[in-house]
């Protein structure tokens, strides 16, 4: 298994999962909330097309998420899969055909690649976020989400690598120019993980076999990566497990698990 984060940001989010089994590659395009174009080239940047996609899983339907999947239905007949909440949030669209209704605990079977939803707390409707197995690895993938539940807990553990919002500093969010509103938001129990937060989760998470921590969806306003890596280096204590951290704009290259 190897993925890359082609955004990871507030500009748009798009994660993708490459699952190899008896030669035959198997690609899950998680979130595309990228113009068409900048997903094109960014994908051409990995060595790959849009074609080379099998399906796109949108994990809510806020615009930094969904962006082109329209698009991706539409233009290139590329499967969907969202929740039934998500759908309806978008004004439920003609997908043409493409449409796919995923829930909390359904696993999903594309190939050698399963994903596995469940639900999480953002201000969103029925938003899920996920985990994903094949070739022996498990991939985790938790953005967006106000606060961590029980459910998200289990559903995280025993993980090969895993791709968690580090979204702000609590101390800068609060220090900044943005209206209390929007700050409430942000740091409420359906907005986005603190560093501290986050780090609390990959505290309960760490184990011998977590070989990757990829911090991802940090606010370019109200967050620094000097700061994440503090909190990465605190948390992981010495365990070998590498750390990375998502570019806003270019997310990060290929890592292999």
């Amino acid at each position: 298994m190897r993925f890359c984060s082609l955004g990871s940001g507030s500009s748009g989010n798009a994660t993708l999962v490459e699952v190899t089994s008896g030669g035959t590659a198997q690609r899950l395009l998680i979130d595309c909330g990228l113009p068409l174009k900048l997903l094109t080239e960014r994908l051409a940047q990995h060595g790959l097309s849009i074609q080379a996609i099998d399906a796109v899983f949108i994990t809510h339907e806020h615009s930094d998420h969904v962006g082109c999947a329209r698009q991706l239905a539409v233009h290139h007949q590329r499967p969907i899969w969202m929740s039934r909440g998500t759908y309806g949030s978008m004004g439920s669209p003609d997908l043409v055909g493409q449409l796919r209704f995923a829930c909390d605990d359904e696993t999903v079977n594309l190939g050698s690649l399963q994903i596995h939803p469940f639900t999480v707390a953002h201000d969103a409707q029925e938003p899920l976020q996920l985990t994903v197995m094949g070739a022996g690895k498990r991939l985790g993938v938790l953005t967006d989400v106000g606060h961590v539940t029980p459910h998200i807990t289990r559903r995280l553990h025993n993980l090969d690598a895993l791709i968690l919002e580090f979204n702000h500093d609590a101390a800068l969010l609060q220090a900044s120019k943005y209206p209390a509103f929007l700050k409430q938001r942000i740091a409420g129990d359906y907005g986005h993980l603190s560093n501290g937060q986050a780090g609390e989760l990959l505290r309960a998470l760490i184990h011998p076999g977590l070989q990757h921590i990829v911090a991802a969806h940090l606010s370019e306003q109200n967050n620094a990566p000097h700061l994440v890596r503090q909190v990465l280096e605190s948390a992981l204590a010495g365990h070998s497990c590498q750390m990375h951290i998502a570019d806003a704009q270019l997310g990060c290259d290929w890592i292999e698990t």
